[in-house]
């Protein structure tokens, strides 16, 4: 039996994804094609070679959950948003299978909700967020198996990332950079990354509380000298559980990618 849709929350069309069925659309992208302001595009199970560009207006777009659908590309990043100004994107696999530099998740200058989704298999980090106006809420996702870090905040967004799982990326589970990003980092649990669970570095600022950070290669959280936490550094380990990592809770160093040749 097939899931059932979900209803439209915001008043539009529900336009329907499924390979398998003549009358349905055969990839996402070309349901979004079609899908107007306050239109839902919904995929049912199965896996998709596509490569969803969403640019200057909302998203609606719902998957049967991420253990059932999958979106892969092989020329860049599956999902790409810039300045997306509302909507969800929900339930849904994202993975980039090619050899150049992409992630599988792209977020610029955009405003909209991503959850219960799964990021993997990036060359670069598997989620970028970035951009001055980047305040998306990037909730209840999977990080894992990505070539760099699992999310990567830059170039002055403030993000919301709260409740993600972020696990076997070669570098960190998720970093920020940059003396304006000041993304919130809340109950994310970050563990058995190659590197750290953390790191804060080039003077970024964050939110970060009640992370559990264990099990990684290295340590906790690490952090620049020049870095702004909130709170202040000595607070850290106390205001997130920091444990089970070989090098220890937390450290300060100017060259925290030394081990990776940067």
């Amino acid at each position: 039996m097939k899931p059932v849709v979900p209803e439209n929350p915001f008043g539009g069309r529900t336009l329907i994804v499924d390979a398998q069925d003549e009358r349905y659309y055969p990839s996402p992208g070309m349901a979004l094609t079609d899908a107007r302001e306050d239109d839902q595009v919904y995929i049912r199970p199965g896996i998709y070679e596509d490569k969803i560009f969403i640019s200057e207006r909302s998203v609606h777009l719902v998957g049967a959950g991420r253990d059932q659908v999958t979106i892969f590309s092989r020329r860049g990043g599956p999902l790409y948003l810039q300045r997306v100004s509302r909507g969800t994107v929900s339930g849904i696999t994202f993975r980039y299978v090619g050899s150049d530099q992409h992630a599988a998740i792209n977020v610029l200058d955009s405003a909209c909700t991503i959850s219960q989704c799964r990021a993997r298999d990036g060359v670069l980090s598997g989620v970028l967020l970035y951009g001055p106006e980047c305040s998306v809420v990037f909730t209840e996702n999977e990080v894992c198996g990505n070539r760099e870090s699992g999310i990567f905040v830059f170039a002055g967004a403030r993000p919301r990332v709260v409740g993600n799982q972020c696990f076997d990326n070669h570098h960190f589970g998720i970093a920020v950079r940059d003396p304006t990003s000041q993304p919130e980092l809340i109950r994310n649990l970050c563990e058995k990354n190659m590197l750290s669970g953390i790191l804060l570095f080039s003077q970024a600022g964050a939110l970060v509380l009640d992370n559990i950070c264990r099990q990684n290669h290295q340590w906790g959280v690490v952090l620049t000298p020049d870095a702004k936490p909130n709170p202040v550094p000595p607070e850290l380990p106390a205001m997130n559980r920091l444990f089970d990592n070989p090098r220890g809770a937390m450290t300060a160093t100017k060259q925290p990618l030394i081990d990776i040749g940067r």
